[in-house]
């Protein structure tokens, strides 16, 4: 079987000349003729540390954005911080480095994605509003703006709700899974609020104000099931995991329903761009928008062949992530990879019916934590024309560049 893979590697990759963004784009191309009739672009990757796949998945933002008609930037990030993010995006109001720092994971506190975020801003600078990239956050969690918004807002106009304003703060850095409650009596209490906004803007009529709230109070009824949930190994459709990813998937689907013309890229981990599942059996982001959407969502995995990169240690919270190292290996589809053709190239797994691509085969998949140690020898099933409709492929992964602590 890897001779079958290699086989075919060496007629079907076709090699990426730079992985630098604002280069000429006619390796691209490929790309952009797979991409024709798809609505939705997964960019996966299998690190969050990796400097090679911000710069090679900015330089397709740059190229989808530029020549293919998308429209919109959605992220694996804080779907509440999102908001003012968008606003520097497309309006130019903040500091796009302490924005950057507010997405709520050390992942994107980078200088590769202050760079992607100063070029969306620049590309959107002179264009017509109609016509400007959106950014948008998927992941309810880390919701502190919302919070913010929605407490400030029942503390002007609804004194008397001041109690649910207190018992909502502790969404602002919880996690999911941190406060498990069968009854789920926060979740109930945010519901409670947004129900309340609801109907206070069907009584006062269409005003920003409320308009406001009443979306951010969204982002914390979905908060509150997370971090009311039971983090368990539960597999299946009510896990954690499970619904986390289902609230991102319908985030990109208000984005892509909402306006027709609309054309999205998902900016994720493989795992979740994946059309199948991860982990336990969770049903991925990429399986929910595969079976919404069909071949009109197209997921895109990056991987690489050897290198470094950034990830947190075991179970560490809270401090900054470290420098790891691996090699190609030899068990992984990337070992095949590499050895098939050298450099950094880019396959269309729609191009062939290949053998090989509906067989089950394994890749190495990081998080933002990794086990100490053990993290080389991490590997994940993947049956890629199951999972994937293209790869990129990078041969060399060197570590991400986080912003100063200043920042975060």
């Amino acid at each position: 079987m890897p001779d079958d893979i290699a086989r075919w590697l060496i007629e079907h990759a076709r090699p990426l000349d730079t992985l630098t963004p604002g280069a000429p784009t006619e390796d691209l191309k490929p790309l952009g003729e797979a991409l024709r009739g798809t609505r939705i672009v997964g960019l996966g990757e299998s690190t969050h540390g990796t400097g090679e796949f911000f710069r090679l998945k900015h330089r397709i933002v740059e190229f989808l954005a530029r020549e293919e008609g998308f429209t919109t930037l959605a992220m694996e990030a804080s779907q509440s911080a999102g908001r003012a993010l968008d606003a520097y995006v497309r309006h130019g109001i903040g500091d796009p480095e302490r924005l950057v720092a507010r997405l709520g994971f050390w992942t994107w506190r980078t200088r590769e994605m202050v760079d992607l975020v100063e070029w969306l801003r620049a590309y959107n600078r002179d264009l017509p509003e109609e016509r400007r990239i959106r950014f948008a956050g998927t992941d309810p969690q880390r919701c502190a703006d919302s919070v913010e918004t929605v407490t400030a807002f029942l503390r002007r106009r609804a004194p008397e709700r001041a109690e649910d304003a207190r018992a909502l703060e502790v969404l602002a850095q919880a996690r999911p899974g941190s406060r498990p409650d069968p009854d789920q009596a926060l979740l109930r209490r945010a519901e409670e609020v947004a129900g309340f906004l609801a109907d206070h803007r069907e009584a006062s009529g269409p005003e920003d104000e409320v308009d406001e709230a009443l979306e951010h109070a969204q982002v914390l009824v979905r908060a509150a099931d997370l971090v009311t949930r039971s983090f368990t190994p539960l597999a299946g459709e009510d896990s954690v995991l499970a619904v986390r990813d289902r609230y991102m998937a319908e985030a990109v689907a208000r984005l892509v329903d909402n306006a027709p013309e609309a054309r999205v890229m998902v900016w994720a981990h493989n795992g979740h761009i994946a059309k199948g599942t991860y982990g336990e059996q969770v049903p991925a982001l990429g399986s929910r928008l595969w079976e919404r959407y069909g071949d009109a969502y197209y997921a895109l995995a990056l991987l690489f062949g050897k290198g470094s990169f950034l990830a947190r240690r075991g179970d560490d919270l809270q401090g900054p992530p470290v420098r790891h190292r691996i090699g190609t290996g030899f068990r992984s589809l990337e070992a095949t990879f590499a050895s098939a053709v050298r450099g950094d190239y880019y396959a269309d797994l729609r191009a062939d019916a290949a053998p090989w691509l509906h067989t089950p085969q394994v890749q190495r998949s990081f998080g933002a934590n990794v086990p100490r140690f053990v993290y080389r020898f991490h590997i994940a099933p993947l049956v890629p024309a199951k999972d994937y409709d293209g790869i990129a492929f990078v041969a060399r992964s060197t570590c991400s560049h986080p912003l100063p602590r200043t920042h975060s």
